[in-house]
Order: structure tokens, then sequence, then C-alpha cells
């Protein structure tokens, strides 16, 4: 009896229940209300893009020309700096004692041509001169001994040999006094001219290997490229900094008044952006938040979208037209990497397709 009973129960009530389902999940799912109400365009018709705030120079990754060491990094981020001003140091303490040495080298090589523009020094004429004095004498006093000997008539008296080396020993005395003659004139003359320039040669030379070395160490200070803001700072005293292009950069800055917004405008609406349209961008998230923009440049080439919004039907395949803006953001907390919507002025479509069929009635 309650088999009876109870199967056809169970067959109707689950019947029920496959009804009940049925019907309640045919029933459209409740709209979530989002997350923040967006912004409405001011314009009757407009073209709207999402839109990057970036700095109005372009985000700047500072590198460094020479890797080593970080010894000191000079700014914090959020920091504004003047162009040329430290950012960073790299240990240089190699090409400081390297500078010594060649301001040794130059100091030896100015000190050679002082000298050698000095010559001759006041002293040393003195003692060449009384050689040549002392030589001058010994050869009047072989002269005399000669004119003696030569004044005795009778040659008896005298050998020939004897007049012979008084002839000599007068020879001699002459060229010892034209020897001397020679030594007081080279010391009266000063040091010779091609001495004098290849020690100022030298000297250009360790001139020069200073300047480069100052260079180099200039090299080892990374300074700010422009006036701007720095924005992030990947690197502390102590660490390594690598030189070339890396991942993530060392510093990244840029000038931020005023800022830019590069906004993507859908090709296929790219035609209705005019140059000098009105445009109006609103934060991302907070509608309140807005400011005019000012046109600065399209970026002249069409390319794939790569900034997303993050929106379930945001089209990911499309192709877009940037086009750069400038604004002030004035008090407004807006940073660089935000998203902005953007939305330019255009006159309507049936504006503008009526003014396309007038333009072709004419031109046939």
């Amino acid at each position: 009896m309650i088999r009876t009973i109870l199967i056809p129960l169970l067959a109707v009530l689950g019947v029920l229940f496959g009804v009940y389902t049925v019907v309640q999940g045919s029933k459209p799912p409740t709209a979530s209300l989002p997350v923040a109400e967006p912004p409405k365009a001011p314009f009757d018709a407009f073209v709207a893009g999402s839109g990057l705030i970036e700095s109005n120079t372009q985000n700047i990754a500072v590198g460094t020309p020479v890797p080593g060491v970080v010894t000191r990094v000079g700014v914090v981020v959020g920091a504004n700096v003047k162009k040329g001003e430290v950012l960073f140091e790299i240990d240089a303490r190699a090409l400081q004692a390297e500078l010594e040495v060649r301001k040794a080298v130059l100091a030896a090589a100015q000190a050679t041509v002082t000298r050698l523009h000095a010559q001759p020094r006041p002293e040393e004429i003195p003692p060449v001169a009384a050689k040549s004095a002392e030589a001058r004498s010994a050869l009047d006093d072989a002269k005399s001994q000669l004119a003696f000997w030569d004044r005795i008539t009778d040659k008896r008296a005298v050998t020939e040999d004897e007049i012979s080396k008084r002839r000599y020993a007068v020879v001699a005395a002459q060229a010892r006094l034209d020897a001397a003659d020679a030594q007081l004139a080279l010391v009266k003359a000063g040091a010779w001219q091609s001495d004098i320039l290849v020690a100022e040669a030298q000297m250009l030379q360790a001139q020069a290997q200073i300047k480069s070395t100052e260079i180099e160490l200039d090299r080892h200070l990374v300074r700010a490229p422009i006036d701007g803001q720095v924005m992030q700072s990947n690197i502390r005293a102590g660490e390594f900094a690598q030189a070339g292009p890396l991942s993530t950069p060392l510093m990244l800055m840029g000038g931020v008044t005023p800022l830019h917004v590069r906004v993507d405008i859908d090709e296929h609406e790219a035609w209705r952006v005019a140059s000098g349209a009105k445009a109006v961008g609103f934060l991302r998230g907070n509608k309140d938040l807005s400011a005019p923009l000012t046109f600065v440049r399209f970026e002249p080439y069409v390319i794939p979208k790569r900034s997303l919004t993050g929106e379930s039907t945001e089209r990911v395949d499309t192709r877009v037209l940037q086009v750069i803006y400038s604004f002030d953001r004035g008090t407004m907390p807006l940073y660089v990497g935000q998203q902005m919507d953007a939305y330019i002025e255009a006159a309507p479509l049936e504006h503008v397709n009526a003014a396309r069929a007038q333009h072709d009635e004419v031109k046939h």
C-alpha cells in the first residue's frame, strides 16, 4: 500500500522540482551596479577613447654609461630635479687616484717648461765666463812664449823641436779658448727652441690626459637629462648598476608640468577627430575629477591597441590612432600611469554624411 502511494508521489515531486528549476533558470540575471558611476560626455556628438596619463617628455628610463657600484643616491622618489642635477653616483675611486697621478705629471711638465724658459740662470754664466777668461789668458801666455823664442836670432840657441812645441801650444790654447767661448755662448743663448717645443707638447699631453680623466669621472655622476620629476627609483647605495638597456630602469623620470594623456581612438572613428576640437578627460573611477584637454599632436601611425582598460566588453583585436593631449592637473590627485576617459567633440554623423553627399554632387 505504501509503495503504491509513495512512488507516484515522488514522481510528482520530481516533475514539480524540474518545472521550478527551468522557470528559475530562464529568468534574466540581475544587473550588478557599477563600481563607479561612469562619466557623461559634455558634448552632443563626440568620439570617446581611453587614455593613459604620461609625462610631457614621455617617460625617461635613466641609465648609467658605465657599470659599477652605486656609492650615493642623491634624490628621492617624487623629487623635482633640475637638468644636470646628480641623481646617483658610481664608485670612481680608481679614477680619482689616476687623476692625482696625472696632475703630478702635469706639474712636472709645467716645471720643465718653466725651467727651459728661465734659462740661462744668472748663476750659470760667471763660471763659464771665468773658464773662457782662463783659456784666453792661457792663449796669451802661449803666444808670448812663442814670440819670445821667435825673437832669438841665433838658431843654435833653440832647437826646431822647441819652436814646434810652442807653436802647437798656441794652437791648443786657441782651441781651448774657442771651446770656452762656445760654451759661454751656449749658456747665454738659453734653452734650445726644439727642447721647449717638446716640453710644451708634453705639458699639453698631460693636460689632455687630465681632461680625459675628468670627463670619465663626470660619467660616473648620473645627472638629470631634463627638468622633471623622479617617478621611480630602483637603485640604492651599495647595489651594482648595470649599463645598457634594462627591463627595469634604474630610475624613471619625466616632465609633469603639464601632464600629457595618450588617447587611443578606434581606427573606425579616427577620421572624425579634428586637431582643434574641444576635449575633456575624466579620471577613471571618479567622474568628478575632470580637466579640459588641449590638443598637442597626432601620432600619425595606426597601431594595434596595447593599453587595455580591463572591461569585459573591450575589443583587443582593434587598431587605434593615438592622439596626445595636455592638461593642467592643478590640485587633482592625478599621476603618471593612470587611465582617463577622454571625450572629443565631433560633428554629428548626419551632418558629416550630408556634407559628403553635397560635395559629391558638386563634384559630378
